[in-house]
């Protein structure tokens, strides 16, 4: 039987490659201001931003060094070497104490810019995490705490990013105030959101908000999140309302999208297509809990089987686990894992799910698994060893399972971001 595996990593390293600051940021950059460039960057990708964003300012356009200043806050392990943008390595997916004063001085640098300064925002998935500032009243233990609770409790990052907003002071537009007496806010995305929602991406430090306080009051008891009454009391506070439409900072801002998850999915589409697969393209904004996804996946793939089509199975988008057990994994071992269960008796069918970043839930270290692959191998080593998938799920514990089996994901930090690629292929 042919090993799939080569090729299932050859889609995601695709997917990956679509997304890389390294070759898709200089052409979105701005002609050089009358005076300096002041690049603030946060995310997953935030490195590879600064150090792209380096060559284009010093070396293609000769700018002078002492006009390029900054600051890039990333993931721990996700830094890279740069001349004059301060890296920044900073806890995710809970934040800490490098990523408080990374947000603090980013804060302060952002309200130095003067009418001359072009203020250059540069952002990835990660950057809610990265970016660190509680309102008045919140202490950061406390902000640690409810980001753990948003983590655990299943919400989508859309809702996730709402509570964040309303108990932070860089984002929800923030950052944008800080900045406004700049001669202009620039600010460049990577997409790591369901339908690229500007104001989603890092929690929007730039944009326009249009969530409110009411909503983010509406989540916590949607999920019934515990939280201090200090939490509380700073979500019934309307001074710590986001900034809205019309607000002054935005006066001289401007979004723009520079990778988007579709992009990144096309281009594994495309290879699947060249390797000779028929493709179902089933969109780059999928949400949901992450064991669901795999069985509505399964029956597609086992339907494909049955019509003995040769098929790949390609999707992206950003799904969710309800933490129930104390195991370890993330959304996309957790979906493999599932697949794992209901696809055992099929040798014909491979997967690979694996988080565009490197990483898929985790501790917050550079070596966490971004994914796992599933095939024959995997099934003969499940009933060599008597695994039980199921027993694994119950207790939200992929990684352990995979672990056994030898078929983690682990591409260690691909320093971008665009969400998850899965792909069931059908031999």
């Amino acid at each position: 039987m042919t090993d799939r595996r080569p090729l299932l990593r050859a889609l995601y390293d695709a997917a990956v490659a679509a997304a890389h600051p390294s070759t898709i940021l200089a052409p979105h950059l701005r002609p050089l201001p009358k005076g300096r460039v002041i690049c603030l960057a946060a995310g997953k990708g935030a490195g590879a931003m600064a150090a792209a964003a380096e060559r284009h300012y010093l070396d293609t356009l000769g700018l002078a060094p002492e006009r390029l200043v900054g600051i890039a806050t990333t993931r721990h392990g996700y830094g890279l070497p740069t001349r004059r943008i301060r890296v920044v390595e900073a806890g995710h997916p809970v934040p800490d104490e490098a990523g408080l004063k990374g947000a603090a001085d980013t804060l302060a640098l952002a309200g130095e810019a003067g009418p001359d300064d072009l203020l250059l925002v540069l952002l990835t998935g990660g950057g809610s995490a990265n970016w660190i500032a509680p309102v008045d009243g919140i202490s950061f233990a406390q902000k640690q705490a409810v980001n753990k609770a948003l983590l655990r409790s299943g919400a989508p990052i859309g809702e996730m990013n709402t509570v964040r907003k309303h108990l932070s002071r860089i984002k929800g537009g923030r950052l944008a105030r800080a900045g406004k007496n700049a001669a202009e806010i620039v600010t460049l995305a990577i997409s790591d959101v369901p339908h690229d929602d500007p104001s989603a991406i890092a929690s929007g430090p730039t944009v326009p908000d249009p969530t409110t306080l009411a909503d983010a009051r509406a989540i916590v008891a949607k999920y019934k999140l515990a939280i201090d009454d200090a939490v509380r009391r700073a979500l019934d506070d309307p001074a710590n309302e986001s900034c809205k439409p019309g607000d002054g900072a935005f006066a001289r801002a401007t979004f723009e999208l520079i990778a988007r998850p579709k992009q990144s999915l096309d281009a594994a589409v495309k290879l699947a297509q060249e390797a000779g697969y028929e493709t179902i393209d089933l969109g780059a904004d999928l949400e949901g809990e992450a064991r669901e996804v795999a069985a509505d996946h399964a029956k597609l793939a086992l339907a494909a089987r049955a019509q003995g089509k040769r098929v790949a199975i390609l999707s992206g988008g950003e799904l969710t686990v309800t933490v129930r057990g104390n195991g370890r994994g993330g959304p996309n071992q957790e979906y493999a894992l599932a697949l794992a269960e209901l696809l055992k008796d099929t040798p014909d069918i491979a997967a690979l799910a694996g988080d565009t970043d490197g990483a898929d839930g985790g501790a917050g270290h550079p070596t966490d698994p971004a994914g796992a692959l599933i095939d024959a191998a995997t099934f003969a080593k499940m009933k060599a060893l008597g695994l039980q998938p199921q027993a694994y799920l119950d207790n939200n514990d992929a990684t352990t399972f995979f672990e056994a089996t030898g078929d983690l994901l682990q591409p260690g930090p691909t320093l971008t971001n665009v969400n998850d690629i899965r792909v069931i292929l059908v031999d």
